[in-house]
């Protein structure tokens, strides 16, 4: 009797899976929730490329954003909706790398309950300072840091951005004291470096490209570990501190269980997506470089980013709130 409930579990499970299987998939809308306001950066990313996606399937892409609570408020979302193949977030990776470490209380586990899909896209930070600052590149900038402890001003997008986090990693990288101005967000840290308010900032591309062009500000360094196609003459810090790599990763998050046929459909597409030229340029405009790596490198990369993070927040002595 016994085995005769095993078979017959057996052979349900492999109909489910063949009637799945079966079924074109995507046979009706794929939705993407995501963990910021409309205008944000994986908002942008994902409204371009699912554009191109929904084209490409020949079905509706929907994107739900649920911002707040650094993530929460999307994940727990997720976590209510079918592991079907058509329920997913969209974030950067500050969701599953940083809001374990500053807030005391998540209310999901991030290794148990949401899978990596997709690793679409990274957006780099760069370093750039005011042109009065007397340092044309990193090494002058660190020389000058190191000859005035405390006294250099880094403006970023909050305590606990990951702006945040990379220049308490770069003072304990290289052996210097800043002093951490924050604020909400680039559009008020970036306009503090111009007018001289502070000495340097932390942010992405398009926060800088226009005043880079107009002399009112100057990079000076990438904080990644190789030179990124974004601003292939700018020097990245990995070439003097080695695994130095601090960038929003940008992928599809979804839940155990989803679907495998799901899962490499939407990667075969993400991947094709962002190597296309005009996704390519349009990516770059808004300072995002395409990666198109699927479930294992992204799991690989967010682990090994969650790692780095980690330390550093210890290293910083920063407390979750």
């Amino acid at each position: 009797m016994r085995l005769l409930k095993a078979f017959l579990w057996i052979s349900l499970a492999i109909q489910v899976n063949l009637s799945f299987g079966a079924e074109a998939y995507p046979s009706r809308t794929i939705k993407f929730l995501v963990p910021y306001a409309v205008g944000g950066l994986p908002d942008i990313v994902i409204r371009r490329i699912g554009q191109r996606l929904s084209e490409k399937v020949g079905q509706p892409v929907v994107i739900d954003n649920l911002p707040g609570a650094g993530g929460i408020n999307a994940g727990q979302a997720l976590i209510n909706l079918p592991a079907d193949g058509y329920n997913f977030i969209f974030s950067d990776s500050a969701m599953l790398s940083i809001t374990p470490l500053v807030f005391s209380k998540v209310p999901y586990d991030i290794k148990k309950d949401f899978l990596p899909i997709s690793y679409v896209a990274k957006a780099p930070f760069f370093l750039a300072v005011n042109p009065k600052v007397p340092a044309k590149n990193l090494e002058e900038f660190i020389q000058l840091a190191k000859s005035k402890p405390g006294e250099i001003s880094c403006g970023s997008s909050g305590e606990g951005s990951l702006h945040h986090l990379t220049i308490e990693a770069m003072q304990i990288a290289f052996g210097i004291k800043l002093l951490h101005i924050p604020y909400k967000g680039t559009g008020q840290s970036v306009p503090a470096v111009i007018a001289g308010q502070v000495d340097c900032v932390l942010a992405a591309m398009p926060s800088l490209a226009g005043f880079v062009a107009s002399d009112r500000v100057r990079i000076l360094a990438s904080a990644s570990a190789n030179t990124t196609p974004l601003a292939p003459n700018v020097k990245p810090m990995g070439q003097d501190v080695k695994d130095f790599d601090y960038a929003f990763l940008l992928g599809v998050i979804g839940k155990p269980g989803t679907p495998q046929v799901a899962i490499d459909k939407l990667n075969s597409e993400f991947a094709e997506i962002v190597k296309e030229p005009d996704m390519i340029q349009k990516l770059a405009l808004i300072g995002v470089e395409p990666v198109g790596q699927g479930s294992e490198a992204y799991k690989k990369a967010l682990d090994k980013d969650a790692e780095s993070l980690k330390n550093t927040v210890k290293k910083a002595g920063i407390l979750p709130k």
